[in-house]
């Protein structure tokens, strides 16, 4: 099996950078959850400092040259993201973001990805859900639950830096493995320890209707497809309603 490519996209703009070190720690927690899985991993650092240059041709010239279009051919190739940014004005920098409006809105689709960001401090921790998360958001990717947000007094002296950097490590890589299985899982060639029901393939043609949020198929809950037409409106689970006529309930009283 091919291992896992990860790319660690980091905006700092000093060198040596807090920023770079952060997206180096990820890295480094994610690739230890991926051993543990018995999960081969390749992982590739990308300095946006190094391409700034690239990115402003680019923005002039309309085409990627050098090493930009390296790192762009790259992210696309790539099985998951770890992204980390300093912090500007409470959101990320014009570097960071001239970058991400490069990238295709296609490259990032059901793409994990860890967001991560620096500040001076930590007042400026909720850009990680104002600003990363929307971003992300818009290129359809799955961003894991835990951001890391670190602020300059944090290194040395935050206790629970490493433990968050860890979860969040440990997040994407079971986000990976879960998505590694479910490909092989459906790949006819291919072998996985996870086993899956047969399919019948005269029910394959039911989940080729859908009626909304009330159908079984919303629910993951495959029905006849004769009892779906007879009870189109009803939800799996519910009692069929019964509708008793206007003119009966005035008898009634």
């Amino acid at each position: 099996m091919k291992p896992i490519k990860i790319l660690t996209i980091t905006a700092g703009l000093s060198e040596p950078s807090s920023t770079a070190l952060l997206g180096e720690l990820l890295s480094d927690a994610t690739q230890e959850s991926l051993d543990i899985l018995g999960i081969s991993v390749e992982t590739t650092p990308v300095h946006l400092r190094s391409l700034a240059k690239d990115i402003t041709n680019h923005y002039l010239t309309g085409f990627p040259m050098g090493e930009l279009a390296t790192a762009l051919d790259a992210l696309t190739e790539a099985d998951a993201v770890i992204t980390v940014t300093p912090t500007f004005k409470a959101t990320y920098t014009g570097l960071f973001k001239s970058f991400w409006d490069l990238v295709d809105d296609e490259a990032m689709v059901g793409k994990p990805v860890l967001v991560a960001a620096t500040g001076g401090t930590a007042r400026h921790s909720l850009m990680i859900d104002t600003a990363l998360r929307p971003l992300f958001g818009y290129f359809k990717a799955h961003v894991v639950p835990t951001g890391v947000f670190v602020a300059t007094d944090d290194f040395g002296s935050d206790t629970s830096l490493q433990g968050r950097i860890n979860r969040a490590g440990a997040e994407l890589a079971q986000m990976l493995a879960w998505k590694l299985g479910s490909q092989t899982a459906l790949t006819k060639e291919g072998t996985s320890e996870i086993e899956t029901a047969p399919v019948d393939p005269a029910s394959e043609e039911i989940f080729d209707d859908l009626d909304g949020v009330n159908s079984g198929d919303f629910f993951g809950i495959a029905v006849e497809k004769q009892s779906r037409q007879e009870h189109k409106h009803k939800s799996p689970g519910l009692k069929e309603l019964t509708v008793t006529p206007f003119e009966q309930l005035l008898k009634n009283l």
